[in-house]
């Protein structure tokens, strides 16, 4: 039974994510994901409580899961911080899906939306991510294993605003690259590996006391 309802959840979430990267926060709305999802409006009012509540249940479900990926390795006490930084990097740069439902929708409500009060909450959302990198860089600094003067938020950004510009600029990130970023074979052979390697022999140049 309790299968069955994460099933059902998960399933309306799916729909929603879809609708909302397609349509927009603003144009869609709860009866039509419902129809889309094969459910009655009182069952999705019953999980999620409104619009709102479905969107933020859309964000939490996807950062969730790499939250819980980066905390695991940030307590790991077998590996240092560079070892965890570098990890992270990792786990970060595969989960980058261009043209994905996701990534259309974060570009749409999060990269290009106006500031108001359910974008802070989906930034505070996000922020969870961050804060678990910082964690890991502050780690190193108060080791002594990163430069004590290390800017910890823009070596951050470095990292997310890398990743941003190939999911959200693909025609910029195609243009720059000579290649279609689009092109799942090229992405998950060529340039994963490629900005794995950038950004570790960046950080690596950055922070590490030698």
């Amino acid at each position: 039974m309790e299968k069955e309802k994460t099933d059902k959840k998960d399933h309306i979430l799916d729909v929603a994510e879809r609708v909302f990267s397609d349509v927009g926060y603003d144009a869609a709305s709860t009866r039509m994901i419902s129809g889309e999802a094969g459910v009655n409006m009182a069952m999705l009012n019953y999980y999620f409580g409104s619009k709102e509540g479905l969107l933020v249940a859309v964000f939490e479900r996807k950062i969730e899961v790499f939250r819980t990926v980066i905390n695991n390795i940030g307590n790991d006490e077998s590996m240092n911080a560079w070892d965890k930084l570098e990890k992270c990097i990792d786990s970060f740069i595969d989960k980058v899906v261009v043209n994905s439902c996701f990534s259309r929708l974060m570009n749409r409500e999060i990269w290009l939306g106006r500031r108001s009060e359910l974008t802070d909450k989906l930034s505070d959302i996000i922020m969870g991510n961050v804060n678990e990198f910082k964690r890991i860089f502050d780690e190193g600094i108060s080791t002594g294993i990163f430069h004590k003067d290390t800017d910890v938020e823009m070596a951050i950004a470095t990292i997310f605003g890398t990743k941003n510009y190939i999911t959200n600029s693909t025609h910029l990130a195609s243009k720059l690259l000579k290649r279609d970023v689009n092109d799942a074979e090229y992405m998950e052979q060529e340039l994963k590996p490629r900005i794995k390697k950038y950004l570790k022999q960046l950080l690596n140049t950055y922070l590490l006391v030698k």
